[in-house]
């Protein structure tokens, strides 16, 4: 049998329906929970009807949200020559190539986001078995190997977020904070879905979107109406 803590079983009695809310009165309700005692995050879970086993299926991609995270993104580059420079005058922690590269392989893995110039792959294909199960690998369909690299950097530190879906077709993703106001964390929320929707693979037949629901960190989720 399933153990809740006080506040959360308070959250399941609120939660006094299993019917989709408009996003406005689904993050009013979210809102509505006994909070933790820090600034939890919100994140989105949408089922999509794909199947992850079809790689042309799988979804996977980068989107900058109108209102950001709510949180500092720590994002390091593997760049050289003036454009390291620029990129770490955007945020980045740390830039380099192979010492950089030889840094993770040691173990060092305090960041949320690696951007990677195309000439550095070289040095950070290397580090697919430790980035990888990260979720931290640059690729060029999240957007995150480019040539663009300083002002990708800029996107990722002012809370551009990177999704995929998982094994079991289910992408997350976060879309604020606790704190956002209602209107903001709701602007986030349709934009996301608005986004997600325009990816359907021509590969998918049948329903795309299947259910989408919100939570917070500690609260119990909350399902979402959304379009077709």
């Amino acid at each position: 049998m399933a153990r809740f803590s006080k506040r959360h079983a308070a959250n399941r009695l609120r939660h006094s329906t299993q019917e989709p809310l408009a996003v406005p009165e689904a993050v009013k309700m979210l809102k509505g929970f006994q909070g933790a005692k820090f600034d939890e995050t919100v994140e989105i879970a949408v089922r999509l009807g794909i199947d992850p086993r079809q790689g042309n299926q799988n979804i996977r991609g980068a989107f900058s949200l109108p209102h950001g995270i709510g949180k500092k993104v720590k994002v390091i580059a593997f760049v050289d020559g003036p454009a390291a420079d620029e990129a770490k005058e955007a945020g980045a922690i740390e830039v380099g190539g192979a010492e950089l590269a030889e840094k993770i392989e040691g173990g060092w893995l305090d960041f949320d986001v690696a951007i990677a110039h195309p000439s550095m792959m070289r040095f950070v294909g290397k580090l697919g078995k430790v980035l990888g199960p990260q979720g931290k690998m640059p690729t060029p369909k999240s957007g995150t190997v480019t040539t663009e690299v300083p002002s990708t950097v800029a996107d990722f530190v002012a809370g551009k977020i990177e999704f995929r879906n998982d094994a079991g077709g289910i992408v997350h993703a976060p879309v604020g904070r606790r704190s956002f106001e209602e209107e903001k964390l709701s602007e986030n929320i349709e934009a996301f879905i608005g986004h997600l929707a325009k990816m359907k693979p021509s590969a998918t037949k049948g329903v795309y979107m299947k259910k989408v629901h919100i939570k917070s960190t500690m609260s119990p989720s909350v399902p979402i109406e959304f379009g077709s």
